[in-house]
Order: structure tokens, then C-alpha cells, then sequence
């Protein structure tokens, strides 16, 4: 196991730049205008479909309500376990969304262009650059555009339990009076681990992830901000302990 692990996470990075760099001129062509974001998307699905399958991770996904008649625009809130989160999450999430992530994201090579182009940037550092992104993203679902994040913020060391929620996506939600969606990544910490190269996990398994109901903040106010915070890590925990058997 201990020769496995890394030999894996070699595969599957190897995999994941080589997918990259033949998407490359695809993804930069479509990048070029907002039009063409949608179209970005669907690339980033069958690019997710390609890093998933060839290193043997299998998909399955449970939906409390059928994909299709989920609200849209929404936010979808997800806990934060491994960067498979976001692989897994192009697989299955309905309707057309960007992401908010982590400023240096920016920096990364040949995968940055997302987050410089068609995704949100969140420098946290910057008061500032912070309020910028919570503008943009309030700009995307003004014009019906779902937005997908990661409340905690961080991936948290003691996986799978969840840190604190950030209040950004629940303010974000009442101010613009749309639907929140939670979403649980059961177990891609099992499968890729954030962590040292040889001691962290890695090996193929099957990715499981849950769709929530829609939670509805529709005459909500900022005096609801904390209840709904609650809410969603209720519901997002109770999900994780099923699975994991632990004590909040």
C-alpha cells in the first residue's frame, strides 16, 4: 500500500495534465468570450468524465429530488474534502455555474485560465478583492447563472468532519432571494487525500455524492443569515455521519 499510494497519484496527475494540455487550445478558444463559457462547461464535464475513469474511480451519485427540477439559478453548497470535489462535481451538477475559489488558484499553470476567465477568484487577503467576488458572483446569478461553492472555505485536516461555515454564500443567498443547494461529497477524501505524496490516500474507489432538496431563502432577511448557515452545516453533517459513523 505504501508503494501504491504514490505510484497512483502519479498516474493519476499524469492523466490529469496530459487531458489538459490536449484540451488546452479547445478550452482557451472557448474562453475568449462569455458566450462561449456554456460551451467551456460541457468540455470541463467530458474532461472530468476522462480524469475519473481512466485511473479507475467509478461514479455514483444519489439525488433527494430528480437533477433536472432543481431551481436554477441556486447555490450550491458543498462540504470540502479532496481536490476530486471539484472533478466529481462537473459530473452530474445540472445547469450552467461557475465556481468560487481561492485566489492563487490563478497562479496555477494551464489551470489557472479559469479562474482568470470564467470562474471567481476569491482573494481573502483583501478585504477588497474578497467583496469584489461576492459583487461577481451576486453579477452571475442576476443573470441566471448558479454559482458553486465551498463554505469552510479550506479543506479541513480532520476529514470528513466539516470546519465552521464562512457566512459569504448565506448572505449571498438571502440578498438575492435564491435557493441554496447542498451537496455532500461522501468520500473522495478515500480516494485522493489532501496531504503528504506518500502518506495521504490514493487509489480507485467509487466517488459517492449527494444532491440535497433545495433549501428556499425566498423572504428571508439578514436576521435569517445565521439560522440558514446552520441549517445547510445540519443538513451536510447529519449526511456525513450516516456514512461515517461519527459524533458532531
Amino acid at each position: 500500500m505504501f508503494f501504491f499510494r504514490p505510484i497512483w497519484k502519479l498516474i493519476f496527475l499524469l492523466n490529469f495534465l496530459i487531458g489538459l494540455i490536449i484540451l488546452y487550445p479547445f478550452f482557451r478558444w472557448h474562453l475568449r468570450k462569455k458566450e462561449s463559457f456554456p460551451k467551456a462547461l460541457r468540455l470541463k464535464r467530458f474532461w472530468a468524465s476522462w480524469i475519473m475513469t481512466i485511473p479507475g474511480i467509478r461514479f455514483q451519485w444519489e439525488s433527494e429530488i430528480p437533477l433536472e427540477d432543481l431551481p436554477q439559478p441556486c447555490i450550491y453548497c458543498a462540504n470540502h474534502t479532496s481536490y476530486l470535489d471539484i472533478v466529481a462535481s462537473y459530473r452530474k451538477t445540472p445547469g450552467y455555474y461557475v465556481f468560487m475559489g481561492k485566489g492563487e488558484l490563478t497562479n496555477a499553470p494551464l489551470f489557472g485560465m479559469f479562474f482568470k476567465e470564467m470562474n471567481i477568484p476569491v482573494f481573502r487577503n483583501s478585504r477588497s478583492g474578497s467583496h469584489k467576488a461576492y459583487l461577481r458572483a451576486g453579477e452571475e446569478l442576476d443573470k441566471g447563472h448558479s454559482v458553486f461553492l465551498y463554505p469552510e472555505a479550506t479543506i479541513p485536516k480532520t476529514t470528513p468532519k466539516m470546519k465552521a461555515f464562512k457566512n459569504g454564500a448565506f448572505k449571498l443567498a438571502i440578498d438575492k432571494q435564491v435557493p441554496i443547494v447542498p451537496v455532500t461529497f461522501v468520500n473522495n477524501w478515500k480516494i485522493l487525500q489532501n496531504g503528504g505524496f506518500f502518506k495521504s490516500n490514493g487509489k480507485p474507489g467509487l466517488s459517492k455524492v449527494i444532491y440535497h432538496k433545495p433549501v428556499f431563502t425566498k423572504g428571508m432577511t439578514e436576521t435569517d443569515l445565521v439560522p440558514l448557515r446552520e441549517q445547510i452545516y445540519k443538513i451536510l453533517d447529519q449526511s456525513l455521519q450516516k456514512e461515517h459513523q461519527y459524533e458532531s
